[in-house]
């Protein structure tokens, strides 16, 4: 068994343009006598490796912590790609995935997709996720869709109660089937939340 760290270090992750940077604070320090290190941090929920409930973009949408966890967490197919992602791209990213669901024997598989490389999901591609009902897709830029124009692909998919998993780091991880664990903070009535997303192989 193999397990592959895909998040990011939150203190020097990617940072979304214009969201704040995760700052560290030392409450307690052992060194200025006090009895132990206690460390507090502020971080936008979306910073470095994170996931997107649907109420990020849709007003009275499903919460993080309204999100089942099965979404997050099961078995999911790696596929890289560069570049934008069409309809027809994103057809045949499914297809390979149900193909290798079925080698596999991995039921889900094909129901969780992350995508390696520097892609980017258009709203066409982003239709044809959401026509297919999967349950979650990650990619490695720290938004799905144009960095400068994101809402369109947010809205198709999270209309359809997709979780998006953002930030995630895959360049060494080869294309595949993984047991995927991306279980959010139990962040209440929040937009969403980071993670320690992990790939095991072998599972």
């Amino acid at each position: 068994m193999k397990i592959y760290d895909i998040a990011q270090e939150v203190f020097s992750c990617t940072v979304y343009p214009g969201d704040p940077v995760p700052q560290r604070y030392e409450i307690l320090k052992k060194s200025d006598g006090d009895v132990c290190n206690l460390s507090a941090f502020q971080m936008c929920a979306h910073n470095g490796t994170h996931v997107d409930a649907p109420y990020h973009f849709i007003d009275g949408g499903d919460t993080i912590d309204e999100v089942p966890l099965e979404k997050f967490i099961g078995y999911a197919f790696v596929k890289e790609f560069t570049g934008d992602i069409s309809a027809e791209d994103a057809e045949q990213i499914l297809e390979e995935a149900r193909a290798a669901e079925k080698t596999s024997g991995k039921e889900g598989a094909a129901t969780r997709i992350l995508i390696k490389g520097k892609a980017t999901l258009t709203e066409a591609g982003a239709k044809v996720m959401a026509k297919h009902q999967i349950r979650l897709y990650g990619n490695e830029s720290q938004t799905v869709g144009p960095e400068d124009a994101p809402l369109l692909s947010h809205m198709a998919m999270l209309g359809e109660k997709i979780v998006l998993l953002e930030g995630i780091r895959l360049e060494d991880v080869p294309e595949g089937v993984y047991f995927l664990n991306s279980a959010p903070l139990n962040l209440g009535y929040f937009d969403g939340a980071p993670c320690r997303a992990i790939l095991i192989q072998g599972l």
